[in-house]
């Protein structure tokens, strides 16, 4: 059964127990990577699942921002690395850099917004050609709670998601509907081998990058 992420203040680890009373874990680490054209609420979803917030004035990310999340499934405990990228057309160039070794990805759009939605379709476009071709990808129509002025309809979307090989969910960073399942559906079908670190090429905050805290659980 899958957990929903947890402060790292909670005093239980989410190990699975053995009969002789020791808990053991498998642990992964995954580098997750969010795209989108600007403004259609990447950050705001990120932030909602790392820290359980939403502001309702969110700033435009300038190159990317790093973060990371821990989750428990079962017995094993799923560590995210995630670069949330920034979405004006300028930091397009940068893109590969933050895509390049990733195992997971999910593509941004606002269902209020035509635009973004085709925007989206050229993310993955440009994904199953560049990126790894094990890439678990992820389709986030972004706010839902906006459902009834939205441009772009949900089966539109889920059609378009089963034909390209997509998970897919509309979610809302403003109410949280959605956010943890979505990054939970990605972790399940992550590969997770035994005994193995699952790690991706690793890139370090620098001067274009916002390095923000985050909440772990199953520590």
């Amino acid at each position: 059964m899958a957990t929903t992420p947890r402060s790292g203040g909670a005093s239980g680890t989410g190990a699975a127990q053995r009969p002789n009373g020791n808990s053991q874990n498998k642990s992964c680490q995954f580098k997750l990577v969010l795209l989108g054209e600007s403004a259609v609420g990447k950050s705001s979803l990120v932030l909602r699942f790392v820290k359980g917030q939403f502001h309702e004035y969110q700033e435009s990310t300038i190159g990317a921002a790093f973060l990371t999340q821990t989750i428990c499934i079962e017995d094993t405990v799923v560590k995210f690395e995630i670069w949330d990228t920034a979405g004006q057309e300028r930091y397009h160039s940068l893109a590969p850099m933050y895509y390049r070794g990733a195992q997971a990805a999910i593509v941004v759009y606002d269902i209020q917004n035509q635009d973004s939605f085709q925007r989206a379709k050229t993310w993955v476009k440009e994904l199953h050609k560049q990126a790894s071709p094990n890439i678990v990808i992820a389709l986030a129509g972004n706010k839902a709670d906006l459902s009834n002025i939205r441009v772009v309809e949900f089966d539109e979307a889920k059609q378009y998601a089963e034909e390209n090989g997509l998970l897919f969910m509309e979610t809302s960073a403003k109410t949280g509907m959605n956010v943890n399942d979505i990054f939970l559906a990605i972790a399940k079908k992550l590969p997770k081998n035994d005994g193995a670190n699952n790690q991706g090429t690793s890139i370090r905050p620098t001067g274009t990058e916002t390095n923000r805290p985050t909440n772990n659980c199953c520590k």
